[in-house]
């Protein structure tokens, strides 16, 4: 991933927070007849060593699992806020004309090696992580013990688990950094103005 300086991310804890608020990743690896993707809501976890694992589940049905030997080499992406970036929201069109069009977009780009679980003992622990960390807002979280046993051990078994060992992660945050202070402004407002959220609004257009 092309990355200029002034776009790049490599804090740990940043990036660690943007796949926790953006958790669906694009899992890509190349089988048997190429390249082939599957998207995947995951859970970084980190670890004492190394940059962490990455977790997550796929339908048991699903070929790509068993396409990739254990130890195969996986990437994933996660993108979060993105959006069009008019040149007439920079000050600088009305000063010199020397502007054009651009995007503003965040993504986190994790490599690493995958390897793949069956086994509920294993399951359950992934799917009671996951279903915990998107209900804790709401007023009454459901957790999987409020489905009946027999019913959750059927699900289970329909599902296959995941761990990704992580070898790289960076993140790409194109948000007007390389702009004037005043140019920036003019982004913010150009966003807000195109009812784009306040919280998209931060990661478009960063100091």
């Amino acid at each position: 991933m092309y990355t200029p300086g002034h776009f790049h991310e490599a804090r740990p804890q940043v990036l660690r927070a943007f796949i926790a608020r953006h958790p669906l990743g694009a899992l890509i690896a190349h089988g048997p007849e190429g390249l082939c993707v599957e998207m995947a809501p995951m859970q970084l976890i980190p670890q004492p060593a190394g940059a962490g694992l990455l977790r997550g589940h796929l339908a048991r049905a699903n070929p790509f699992w068993r396409m990739l030997a254990s130890g195969a080499q996986v990437l994933t992406l996660f993108r979060g806020a993105a959006h069009y970036v008019s040149p007439s929201w920079y000050p600088t069109k009305h000063e010199s004309g020397r502007v054009v069009p651009t995007w503003n977009y965040s993504v986190v780009q994790v490599r690493g090696t995958i390897r793949f679980f069956e086994a509920a003992q294993w399951l359950r622990p992934l799917v009671e992580a996951l279903t915990d960390e998107h209900e804790r807002l709401r007023a009454a979280p459901w957790q999987v013990g409020d489905a009946p046993a027999d019913y959750m051990a059927g699900m289970l078994h329909a599902i296959v688990g995941f761990e990704i060992e992580i070898s790289a992660i960076e993140g790409k945050f194109k948000a007007s950094q390389n702009r004037s202070s005043a140019d920036r402004a003019g982004v913010r407002e150009g966003l807000r103005a195109a009812g784009v959220p306040a919280a998209d609004i931060e990661e478009l257009c960063r100091d």
